[in-house]
């Protein structure tokens, strides 16, 4: 099928948003292209979720999502909330089930949501062309309404009324991640903010690792927090020890706003008091080594390793009842207030998210449009909104499809 030489609506980018906006905007009756450079659409869809695609959360409140502009999102999440995805979701009657925090998971894979959305495009008349570069797009005048942009791709060159920017991010480039969608924005005088990899394991230095080596592959339910510009924001969930550093969702979300230079604080043990723990054991269990006491409520290696290395401070592994008070409160504020600071993340090869992105003040909240360039519009991720982890990305992407795709 040849690209046609004009169409209504142009859509750059075959991921979650743009393909929610190119069946809304069909469904409209909207004659709708979609073209993406990748050989195939919805990668990052599928591979989402552990291939089961958390699609969205139960709990989506604006408060789940980083912005320099925090009301931005507001608008096009009320407007199109997860229980108008769930219903979607329902009438293609795909199975899926919460798991925990509100995600919401297929039951069998993540191939079921990218069918669903390609069966809307369909039914929508959206037609959709891979292996297809953008080369050049220019804004035309006055007198060609209504058509605004002429596209030069590989495939030939197209007119269109509208079109809609949703490229996504940087984030694991090995998917076909670029920056075309940022290059357009600064082409037409859109301003970007600060781009970052979120969502992201750390990484340590060799001398760290080399003290950690022995807790690759552990994982634990921790509470970390870093300090930002707006205060002090933790998480509570899992953390996973790694070749390279610190994964797990905790650390997942809590990257988002990490800073380099700066510390985590990591409490291991955050449903327990220490200090109140190890005293009872001292009347309990006297003759049992702390190590063993602590290895019951980590686990093993991580236990022995984080006590050789803070021992000093507790002049070593002893039989527990050989502790004063003194030496079992450094051991529990260790343990509860770890403070660690990585070397830095593993960027954007293993990022979910790109944060930063367009200036959200140049774009309306409502229709997802350009203040300053008629019929230019941007969705998704390549806009400077982040969601934690657990759903709230694709519903960003979902919400801002529909808000633009009532536009274009």
């Amino acid at each position: 099928m040849a690209l046609p030489s004009q169409t209504q609506v142009l859509i750059i980018g075959a991921g979650a948003a743009g393909l929610m906006c190119a069946a809304t905007a069909g469904a409209r009756g909207r004659a709708v292209v979609v073209i993406d450079h990748a050989n195939k659409v919805g990668k990052k869809i599928l591979m989402s979720g552990g291939g089961r695609c958390n699609f969205t959360n139960m709990d989506v409140l604006p408060k789940s999502y980083l912005s320099d502009n925090g009301h931005f999102c507001k608008s096009a999440l009320a407007r199109y909330t997860q229980w108008d995805f769930i219903a979607l979701v329902q009438k293609h009657r795909i199975p899926y089930h919460e798991k925990k925090l509100g995600q919401l998971f297929c039951d069998n894979k993540a191939q079921d949501i990218l069918s669903m959305l390609l069966d809307e495009c369909a039914q929508a008349g959206a037609d959709i062309y891979t292996l297809c570069d953008i080369e050049q797009v220019t804004a035309l005048t006055e007198n060609d309404l209504p058509m605004r942009y002429k596209v030069k791709t590989s495939q030939g060159t197209i007119y269109c009324e509208s079109l809609v920017v949703a490229t996504g991010g940087l984030s694991i480039p090995t998917m076909g991640a670029t920056g075309v969608g940022y290059e357009l924005a600064g082409q037409f005088g859109l301003p970007l903010k600060p781009r970052t990899a979120g969502l992201v394991p750390f990484t340590l230095s060799p001398a760290q690792l080399a003290v950690f080596s022995p807790c690759v592959g552990n994982a634990l339910d921790v509470s970390v927090s870093c300090e930002t510009t707006n205060g002090h924001v933790s998480f509570a969930e899992a953390m996973l020890f790694t070749h390279r550093g610190f994964s797990g969702p905790a650390m997942l979300q809590i990257s988002s706003y990490w800073q380099p230079g700066k510390e985590l604080e990591i409490n291991l043990l955050p449903q327990l008091n220490l200090f109140g723990f190890l005293s009872e054991q001292q009347k309990a269990r006297p003759k049992v080594l702390l190590t063993t006491i602590v290895g019951e409520l980590l686990t093993k290696n991580i236990a022995q390793c984080l006590c050789d290395y803070w021992g000093a401070q507790w002049n070593g592994n002893r039989p527990i009842n050989q502790y004063t008070p003194a030496e079992l409160q450094l051991v529990a504020t260790q343990f509860h207030e770890w403070k660690i600071m990585p070397a830095g993340t593993e960027g954007y090869r293993t990022a979910e998210v790109t944060l930063g992105g367009v200036d959200t003040n140049h774009l309306s909240s409502k229709t997802m449009e350009a203040k300053a360039q008629a019929g230019l519009f941007f969705i998704g991720e390549v806009v400077d909104v982040t969601g934690h982890l657990g759903g709230f990305n694709f519903q960003w992407a979902w919400a801002s499809g529909v808000a633009a795709a009532a536009y274009v």
